[in-house]
């Protein structure tokens, strides 16, 4: 719960302050304060004598950093009726997943800047945690890769060698060596 606005006479030094929350420290369920200042922790301990703009108890909680899951197939456009970029990002929230990076076999296949764009509109609309998407690394596309890793929403490259979906598949040693030779980010 939120408490009520900055401490008079302190002035305000944190961005946010979590107060008597429970958290792992050096193996240990420790209940303590966290202070953070422009998005990061800056100060964990008794944060009494400070002051921020927004504070919060965390009273009975246990307080953990947000988890990125790096694999997941959410299926979206394509298979929807096994999932979709709203029901797992829904997900991974509640499982403390904060970020996903959702993988290129869906249907049409995630090659091309339009599957990129496509897949950012369909995650603006639903998506309740931070996202990004792979972009599948092939024979056909390899050429590009230079270029379209870079395209906002690209998280890295994906190479399927042993099975996959559509013309995902990329087995060969000519195959492989084109997308890697072409890819520069995370392949």
């Amino acid at each position: 719960k939120e408490i009520d606005g900055p401490r008079e006479n302190l002035h305000p030094l944190l961005d946010l302050i979590i107060k008597n929350g429970s958290c792992f420290i050096e193996g240990n369920l420790v209940k303590t304060d966290i202070g953070i200042t422009k998005n990061k922790i800056s100060h964990i301990g008794n944060l009494e004598n400070e002051n921020s703009n927004k504070i919060y108890d965390a009273e009975n909680l246990i307080v953990l950093p947000g988890c990125l899951d790096t694999q997941v197939h959410f299926r979206e456009p394509g298979s929807t009726d096994a999932e979709d970029l709203n029901s797992g990002s829904r997900a991974a929230i509640v499982g403390g997943i904060t970020g996903v990076f959702e993988m290129p076999n869906t249907n049409p296949l995630t090659i091309t800047p339009e599957t990129i764009a496509d897949k950012l509109k369909r995650a603006s609309k639903g998506a309740w945690s931070d996202y990004a998407f792979y972009l599948g690394g092939t024979m056909r596309t390899s050429s590009n890769l230079s270029e379209w890793e870079n395209l906002k929403g690209v998280c890295g490259i994906k190479i399927f060698m042993g099975a996959s979906t559509g013309d995902l598949m990329t087995a060969s040693d000519e195959e492989v060596e084109s997308v890697v030779a072409n890819g520069h980010r995370v392949i």
